[in-house]
């Protein structure tokens, strides 16, 4: 079987030099976390999950790629986001696949204070993910819906990540 060489292709080994600082919003993630989930339902009731989750810079250290899925899931629960820093307007481009599932919106994301909040530009329902109480080796992160143009949102899940030793 011949190997094709489009993920030695797509790996790089750090940040555009360039854009170093900018890059840094999203590159501290680079690495593997260890996640607890939480899915809150709209009728109160919640059910939970541990996963993984993986980060690594891509296409010339001008974006980062991720792998998130479910401990032993499925393959309808892997996912992936491509992330790639657009200098025009100073923020990320974010685009989340889960093919299995049928999943796949658009974001911008942008540095907030201490936070990192990623919005929607697909057609509504509009999505609201975060990154919070970052540290070296943990991190938050929710995702919200709007069903009303942003004027309330809803808490669909929520993920605590520990960083891999190691990895």
């Amino acid at each position: 079987m011949d190997r094709s060489p489009v993920f030695d292709l797509l790996r790089a080994d750090g940040p555009f030099p360039e854009h170093a600082a900018r890059l840094a919003t999203f590159g501290h993630f680079v690495g593997s976390w260890d996640i607890d989930g939480i899915w809150f339902q709209a009728d109160g009731s919640r059910r939970t999950g541990r996963g993984e989750w993986h980060f690594a810079w891509i296409l010339g250290g001008a974006g980062i790629q991720d792998v998130l899925f479910a401990a032993g899931g499925a393959p309808h629960q892997y996912g992936s986001t491509l992330r790639c820093y657009d200098k025009a307007i100073d923020a990320w481009h974010l685009a989340w696949m889960q093919p299995a599932s049928g999943e796949f919106v658009n974001l911008i994301g942008r540095a907030v204070g201490d936070r990192i909040v990623c919005e929607s530009v697909d057609p509504p329902p509009r999505r609201r993910w975060s990154f919070t109480d970052i540290t070296p080796d943990s991190f938050r992160w929710t995702g919200e819906v709007s069903y009303d143009e942003g004027a309330s949102w809803f808490l669909e899940q929520e993920m605590s990540a520990i960083r891999r030793r190691g990895a």
